[in-house]
């Protein structure tokens, strides 16, 4: 019967039923061959050049995707701080809508460095204090003390005394403020280690190793002492076109760094001023984003120093650097 049916076989089926012959004399096991692939595209392809891109596992692809990733979080914190803590609470040189506001409230915990709150009433000690013992992190006390020291230690009694003068009624009066502060441990596990770990894994197949160590534990470092370095680097490093009486610098590498807060010796001085530059768009990813909202209705009166009051300034305090 199989010889019969070996002539109807293509000659790799004629083989195998005489194999199977075989076996049924001799009582052996022989391996069955297996038959052609019916379509072409599941056979392995001869070379990689060749394959679909579900066949060949292509390791850069998916190391563009977490290193994006990590940036896109890096932008989300930067601007929950620089566009949030910052330029809105802290001075409040813009008006943001609701919608703006829990954005914002939700990126400065992605950034993990105090509730809005906190950062927004000792930001205004330090411009308030500056370069003194009630000014948190006190530049004249040394580059590491200003970078991060600060952190590492109680802070001084000044702080907490004049601290607890100024008015901050205007941030206990914000209900997102409030919701941040009251659940703010969450709100960090949620937004600086969940997201950033969870999201590539189950968009594309992240491994989780690298997700927390790219997207959440780097990402947060470097997004740390970027934001160190406005304290430090910032008021020892460059030129002061506006006031050469204060501490503060023009430094254009934390600008890079810091999406536009490294214009310092101007924020000090203007410190109303929503762009916290004098040059508007130029290297200054924050005021993009702060315009942007605007455009679409979500904040608006954006404060601005004129341009004879910033002549006018540099004429009287500058360093005649500008």
């Amino acid at each position: 019967m199989l010889s019969l049916l070996g002539t109807f076989l293509p000659p790799c089926e004629e083989a195998q039923a005489s194999l199977l012959e075989d076996e049924r004399s001799h009582g052996e096991r022989v391996p069955a061959v297996p038959a052609e692939a019916s379509d072409p595209s599941d056979a392995v392809p001869d070379h990689p050049a060749t394959a679909r891109p579900s066949q060949t596992r292509r390791p850069t692809q998916t190391t563009h995707r977490i290193a994006r990733n990590a940036y896109f979080c890096f932008l989300l914190t930067a601007l929950g701080v620089t566009a949030g803590a910052h330029r809105l609470w802290s001075h409040r040189s813009y008006k943001a809508k609701l919608p703006l506001r829990i954005f914002l409230a939700a990126a400065n915990s992605m950034a993990f460095q105090n509730d809005i709150f906190e950062w927004s009433r000792d930001h205004r000690v330090h411009h308030k204090y500056s370069e003194t013992d009630a000014d948190p992190h006190n530049a004249r006390r040394g580059f590491f003390f200003s970078h991060i020291g600060w952190l590492f230690v109680r802070k001084h009694r000044d702080v907490i005394e004049k601290g607890r003068k100024l008015d901050v009624t205007d941030l206990l009066a914000d209900p997102v403020v409030r919701f941040q502060r009251k659940y703010y441990k969450v709100t960090v596990v949620l937004m600086c280690f969940l997201v950033p770990t969870l999201v590539p894994w189950y968009l594309w197949g992240e491994s989780l190793w690298n997700s927390y160590f790219l997207a959440s534990i780097l990402r947060y470092t470097i997004s740390l002492n970027v934001t160190w370095l406005v304290n430090s680097a910032a008021h020892m490093y460059g030129n002061r076109p506006y006031d050469k009486h204060i501490s503060p610098r023009q430094n254009p590498l934390v600008t890079l760094g810091a999406i536009g807060e490294g214009f310092h010796n101007y924020h000090h001085t203007f410190p109303f001023d929503y762009s916290a530059s004098e040059f508007g768009l130029n290297f200054n990813p924050t005021t993009w984003f702060i315009d942007f909202m605007c455009w679409l209705g979500l904040a608006t009166d954006r404060k601005r120093a004129t341009k004879p009051m910033i002549e006018a300034r540099k004429a009287r305090t500058g360093d005649g650097s500008a």
